[in-house]
């Protein structure tokens, strides 16, 4: 593909990851860049590579996941949306496409990142949501989640709450807010920062509801952050309560 003929087509899309390893594409997997590339190849007949702003990980859903890739396709950029919804499996859906920069890059570019996490804290009803959110019937005092939550706001490394056999470097992120709403049997988690570790969200989430449980007080948060050890933080909350929700750029 000559790249002087080629546009960069952005999409807004949203997905249930329940039947999808992930994002990333992986030998024998089934994915959720794997059927938008085949969806586009469907389309136009170009073999493309999607650049993501984060890889979510298997049984993770989305409602603001931002992805590009170039095309020499004459589709109008508003006219993406309609046509990759055509073929696309039900459970991806593309909310936005517009025509950007040949040079932006959805994970290099994105000033913040927002996620939401669902704890659903009642047995009855549980078969509905069980793929949607935590499932944790746990007795949590919210006040005190939330007075250690209070730590994790501002620049730190969170070295604690990242998981063993990242490759990353720098583990240097800030967290702008994390809000804790009480809405039972629901109890929703809402972080941004300006970027994320692996695994970062669903850990922060763990070792909150191990506060609420009463293993530890809220202000031992400030001592987990300081060891910079993960041994130190809560076990990792299962996938399916994670959302992308949204990109800032």
């Amino acid at each position: 593909m000559n790249r002087e003929e080629t546009k960069r087509v952005k999409l807004i899309i949203e997905y249930d990851g329940s039947n999808y390893h992930g994002f990333q594409v992986q030998k024998n997997a089934h994915t959720i860049q794997a059927e938008l590339e085949k969806a586009i190849i469907r389309l136009t007949g170009e073999k493309v590579s999607l650049i993501a702003a984060g890889r979510t990980d298997a049984g993770v859903h989305a409602l603001g996941q931002v992805v590009a890739f170039d095309t020499a396709s004459r589709i109008p950029p508003e006219r993406w949306k309609y046509a990759l919804n055509s073929v696309l499996p039900f459970d991806i859906r593309v909310r936005e496409s517009t025509y950007v920069d040949r040079d932006f890059h959805p994970r290099f570019h994105a000033q913040s990142k927002i996620y939401h996490y669902i704890i659903y804290r009642q047995e009855k009803g549980a078969v509905f949501y069980r793929r949607y959110a935590w499932v944790n019937t746990d007795p949590l005092d919210i006040e005190e989640m939330k007075r250690a939550a209070g730590y994790i706001i501002g620049t730190h490394d969170f070295r604690s709450f990242c998981s063993s056999g990242s490759p990353v470097k720098n583990f240097t992120r800030t967290v702008k807010r994390l809000e804790i709403t009480d809405r039972f049997p629901f109890l929703l988690l809402k972080i941004e920062a300006d970027g994320f570790l692996y695994n970062m969200v669903r850990i922060i989430t763990g070792t909150l509801a191990e506060i609420g449980k009463g293993d530890y007080p809220a202000q031992a948060m400030k001592d987990i952050l300081k060891a910079r050890d993960r041994k130190r933080a809560g076990a990792t909350a299962p996938p399916q309560g994670l959302y992308l929700i949204e990109v800032k750029y």
